[in-house]
């Protein structure tokens, strides 16, 4: 991340009395939530609103809704897909990617696409992490320093933020994992049975990975009960001593929450604890901001596929067997990845075309050609006197006959007349159902069951909604 400012800028540390102020900033960025019997949570936010912006800079941000804004989220989301790629040519651990070359700066700032505050340890301190739903690994920067993991970041104001550090010895309900408990362990860095759990995990860019060692400690959430009481939640999390690659330009400066299906990620851990169901559920509201509920298996309203058995891609994958645009259908069966780390739905062939030549044949809009720049290939001109598109109503048949409404399958483009985009991608590769799809739904990742269960919802009106701060 490009830093501003001079050496005589200000700081705020989380560990000071200005933690409240970031408390405040964080507009409850951390907070419970209760929709079902062991179920706990908190909020989430983009990583263009403004909670997020306020700690962890401006730099390099685009205008949201700028041509700009969208080349660049696009190109992360190329970025994104050679994860998954990776993952279907059985490279294990499936690699985190991020971007190299000309498009590295950017992509730095820009970082992962949703963050939540959480509190982790005795006494409780807190972290703001990033969410990932295509690695498992839950680790904090720990017990290191500026040459090995990012501590600070500096804001467009010169002011400074200092991040929390994660320490064993500071935390009273800190253990140490030891080579013989843990099947993620280092073997090379294993002499003895009851040695340190070493870990090291790389991810997909230049010389890019998080290393240290395994510990158990209590992550705090809220019940969903009248009293909102405080659970203890104990998990495994990376101690990460060293940050190598663009993990030190501020990708995750304060942690990474990974969601995947691995054994070692949270959802697993609180599940294998007696906590809850193996299942989270995730929420995005069209302010950017969100939820994510631990323990959540959904309601018997809502509508569920089963994930793909045996997929090549070890993720949250389904199968769609027919899509329907207006009046036009068209039966076709192709596996897609359910994927809240990427911003705009992907699509191969005839998907694609079907949907957008399809599409294009039912707006009544002028379809614009003259701007090269706006990664999407079928955009429209609103008329002088029109304020809103008419747009077709779309929805794609999941395996097992339900059907997923696309509620917002176009997102603005700027121009001198105002105008919309058909908010997919093509792919050559690789199906992905991205973040803009989920928008105005629950859902829900049922890892017993494994189903993906969803229900219209705005994150805000679900019923026995509350919401309290994790931290004491």
């Amino acid at each position: 991340m490009a830093l501003a400012g001079t050496s005589s800028a200000s700081s705020y540390s989380l560990t000071s009395r200005s933690y409240m102020l970031l408390v405040l900033l964080l507009l409850g960025l951390n907070s419970g939530i209760c929709n079902g019997l062991g179920s706990f949570g908190f909020d989430i936010h983009h990583r263009f609103s403004d909670p997020v912006k306020q700690i962890l800079g401006f730099e390099g941000l685009p205008e949201k809704g700028s041509v700009e804004y969208y080349v660049a989220m696009t190109h992360r989301d190329s970025i994104i897909r050679g994860r998954h790629l990776a993952a279907s040519n059985n490279q294990s651990p499936a690699p985190l990617t991020f971007a190299n070359g000309n498009g590295t700066l950017l992509i730095n700032s820009m970082g992962f696409l949703y963050y939540a505050n959480v509190s982790v340890g005795t006494p409780s301190v807190s972290y703001l992490v990033a969410l990932d739903t295509g690695s498992d690994l839950f680790w904090l920067p720990c017990d290191c320093n500026n040459s090995t993991c990012e501590t600070s970041l500096q804001t467009s104001s010169g002011q400074v933020v200092n991040f929390n550090i994660y320490s064993p010895n500071a935390s009273t309900t800190s253990n140490k994992v030891s080579c013989n408990s843990s099947i993620y362990c280092d073997p090379n860095q294993c002499p003895s049975a009851n040695s340190d759990c070493a870990y090291s995990a790389v991810y997909l860019s230049n010389n890019t990975s998080t290393s240290g060692i395994l510990v158990e400690d209590v992550l705090h959430l809220i019940t969903d009960d009248d009293q909102s009481k405080v659970v203890d939640a104990p998990i495994t999390l990376g101690c990460g001593k060293n940050e190598t690659g663009i993990f030190l330009n501020g990708i995750a400066p304060n942690g990474l929450l990974g969601l995947d299906l691995g054994n070692i990620s949270v959802p697993s851990t609180i599940a294998r604890k007696g906590l809850g169901p193996n299942s989270f559920s995730m929420c995005f509201g069209s302010d950017g901001t969100g939820r994510i509920n631990f323990g959540d298996n959904g309601t018997s309203e809502q509508k569920e596929t089963s994930f793909t058995v045996g997929s090549s891609v070890p993720t949250y994958n389904i199968s769609i067997t027919q899509i329907n645009v207006g009046v036009n259908v068209s039966k076709m069966e192709f596996s897609a990845i359910f994927d809240s780390g990427t911003s705009f739905t992907q699509l191969t062939d005839p998907a694609y075309t079907f949907i957008s030549e399809t599409f294009n044949s039912q707006v009544t809009e002028k379809r614009n050609l003259s701007n090269s720049q706006i990664p999407f290939e079928y955009c429209y001109d609103l008329s002088a006197n029109q304020s809103s598109p008419m747009i077709p109503i779309m929805n794609l048949t999941m395996k097992g006959g339900e059907q997923y409404y696309l509620t917002n399958p176009t997102t603005e483009a700027f121009s001198t007349k105002g105008g919309y985009c058909l908010a997919i991608l093509k792919s050559t590769d690789i199906n992905i159902i991205g973040q803009n799809f989920m928008t105005g739904y629950r859902i829900v990742f049922n890892r017993d069951k494994m189903i993906l269960g969803w229900k219209p919802s705005n994150c805000y009106d679900d019923s026995n909604l509350n919401t309290s701060t994790i931290s004491p």
